[in-house]
């Protein structure tokens, strides 16, 4: 069974979109500068589009977002130790991520989320990276290894 289905077929799947939700949260609040203003006024757009938003576009996108990185995580259970081995190999994760992101993207009516997705996409993968560690936290808890 692949992490994919082994997540999201769990009577956990509202909790783990919620861990998520949580985990984003955390991570723009973390930001800090310009480009952390910037990041948080284009969440808070994102927000904005229609209640819930994010929680659907999370619970939307995990499943693939999980078969995309389920090889890595396959390589860490594998070693004993996914979570670390997730985060150890963060710039293969969130490229994983990122690739389900831009072809989702591409696809979208909606000229919000494209135009950005766009402008922000150039620095995603350092945020993303950023962001790994925590992401295999909430995995690992809901995993079975």
């Amino acid at each position: 069974m692949g992490l994919s289905e082994e997540i999201m077929n769990s009577s956990h799947k509202d909790l783990i979109v919620q861990d998520c939700c949580t985990m984003i949260d955390l991570q723009l609040a973390s930001k800090s500068g310009m480009s952390g203003i910037a990041l948080k006024a284009a969440f808070a757009a994102l927000k904005g589009i229609q209640p819930g938003y994010i929680p659907n576009v999370i619970e939307s996108l995990l499943p693939v977002c999980l078969t995309a990185i389920d090889p890595i995580w396959s390589e860490g259970v594998q070693h004993g130790e996914p979570v670390k081995y997730l985060t150890a190999n963060s710039d293969r994760t969130a490229n994983a991520l990122l690739s389900v992101t831009d072809a989702r993207v591409k696809n979208t009516k909606r000229q919000l989320v494209r135009g950005t997705y766009e402008k922000f996409r150039n620095s995603a993968e350092k945020h993303v990276q950023e962001a790994v560690p925590d992401l295999a936290q909430v995995i690992g808890k809901y995993a079975n290894n």
